[in-house]
């Protein structure tokens, strides 16, 4: 990611409101899961972390390497990460040629 695409996320993030919450059971099963939905959907989203200090840098680095995503900011208990949209496979068709 080059600065200029950074700065450009950073201000789109401003905007948003936190889409995924991480309590204070931390990184579970279902919110794994949830963050690849909402990443898949969205690409750039906000995440607020309630843990102490110590911990949320533990957790935003566990989220950063499970999603593959990249952090684009992070400011107190909030961090803004962003992937790219997966492409999807062209099906083909399985309809005789003439």
């Amino acid at each position: 990611m080059n600065p200029a695409q950074l700065k450009q996320f950073k201000t789109q993030a401003h905007l948003l409101k936190p889409v995924l919450i991480v309590g204070q059971s931390g990184l579970t099963k279902s919110v794994l899961q949830e963050l690849e939905i909402t990443l898949d959907t969205h690409q750039l989203i906000k995440i607020k972390i309630r843990a102490e200090r110590d911990k949320r840098v533990l957790i935003r680095d566990q989220i950063i390497t499970e999603s593959k995503a990249e952090l684009v900011q992070s400011i107190g208990q909030i961090i803004v990460i962003y992937r790219k949209k997966p492409e999807q496979k062209k099906e083909k068709s399985t309809a005789p040629r003439r």
